[in-house]
């Protein structure tokens, strides 16, 4: 054995380090060292630059964020691009097949259901989460005894596992002694099958994904909070009612944020996956979401080439998506520092 290796596997005893990260110490330890290389350095540039440019410590600064983003994100993107081009069981060395994997998932049904189920979702339920959670905003907008509270309640269930979330729903939705069914039948209606039933578990999902909106709730409390006052008394003052108070300045004002939720519920729906392996997929692929599929083929079938294809096309889907809703948004979203050049610009056209 080699001195070094023996003498970091002691090191690595005496800490008590599990037997399985051992072969990591040596990647900590040089990144412990590396760090603290670039603190000496940002320091000294501090020290000897106190009122000069700052250029270099502030690179120095950002460094161990940059290296890690480059070696852990932008290494692995560009490795499984490679690795789309092949066909790769993790045993075997890599085979390279070209843009064969891509064909096949252009021919694959079961990308095609996975492609379905993930849009079909997103489209239903961006929207639900985004009225829901402004909604609750707007009526926890208040100062009342008490409403810290509520707005705690409301936020609380949006820190909860994705896994937690999914076994405790699997438990309301009991088809034989779950809650809901239990409630529904007290009211004398039958209850459906909801998981187990193929034309319900997508429908079970959304309504699930209702109970996490607390987040964006708390986005757009702190929106309202910084509307000016000013705007709804002068705009009381001159007659508008509640509706026109809504439509023209709480609308526009919160324009920007309602972008930022829905683009970041856009992203998150069409990465959905722990919903779908929870339920295996649910009945007859009902619940077979596109990142459980690149899941399944990955690391249950060890298609590493044709899972990192799927990544690949789910990256420019996500992508194309965004864009698409960015873009639009210029036609609906308001930013107070360009209003007055936007309206400049459509009366020159005009």
């Amino acid at each position: 054995m080699n001195p070094t290796i023996g003498w970091i596997r002691q090191l690595a005893e005496s800490w008590r380090v599990p037997t399985a990260l051992v072969p990591l110490v040596p990647f900590l330890l040089l990144l412990i060292a590396l760090y603290a290389v670039i603190g000496l350095a940002a320091y000294g540039a501090l020290r000897k630059w106190p009122r000069a440019d700052k250029t270099i410590a502030f690179w120095l600064f950002i460094s161990p964020w940059l290296i890690g983003f480059l070696m852990f994100t932008v290494g692995p993107m560009i490795s499984s691009v490679y690795v789309s081009l092949t066909s790769w069981d993790l045993i075997t060395p890599p085979r390279f097949v070209g843009f064969a994997n891509y064909s096949e998932a252009f021919q694959d049904p079961r990308v095609a259901q996975a492609l379905k189920v993930t849009l079909l979702y997103a489209v239903l339920s961006v929207p639900l989460q985004t009225a829901l959670a402004f909604l609750v905003a707007l009526l926890m907008n208040v100062d009342l005894p008490g409403i810290r509270l509520f707005r705690t309640i409301w936020y609380l269930p949006s820190l909860v596992s994705g896994v937690a979330q999914m076994v405790l729903f699997l438990w309301v939705f009991n088809p034989q002694y779950g809650l809901a069914n239990d409630v529904l039948a007290r009211a004398g209606i039958q209850g459906p099958g909801w998981f187990s039933d193929a034309s319900w578990a997508l429908p079970t999902v959304i309504l699930m994904s209702l109970w996490t909106v607390g987040g964006a709730m708390v986005i757009y409390l702190a929106g309202l909070k910084d509307v000016p006052l000013t705007l709804y008394e002068a705009a009381a003052l001159d007659g508008a009612g509640l509706v026109r108070l809504f439509w023209h300045i709480t609308l526009p004002q919160l324009s920007p944020i309602i972008l930022f939720n829905v683009l970041t519920g856009i992203i998150g729906a069409l990465q959905i996956f722990t919903q779908g392996f929870i339920a295996n997929g649910g009945p007859k692929d009902s619940l077979l979401f596109f990142v459980y599929y690149l899941y399944e083929n990955a690391f249950q079938n060890f298609r590493m080439g044709y899972a990192s294809a799927l990544a690949w096309m789910l990256f420019v889907i996500i992508l194309a998506l965004t864009a698409v809703t960015a873009r639009a948004s210029a036609f609906a979203v308001y930013y107070e520092t360009d209003l007055g050049g936007r309206r400049r610009r459509r009366t020159r056209k005009g």
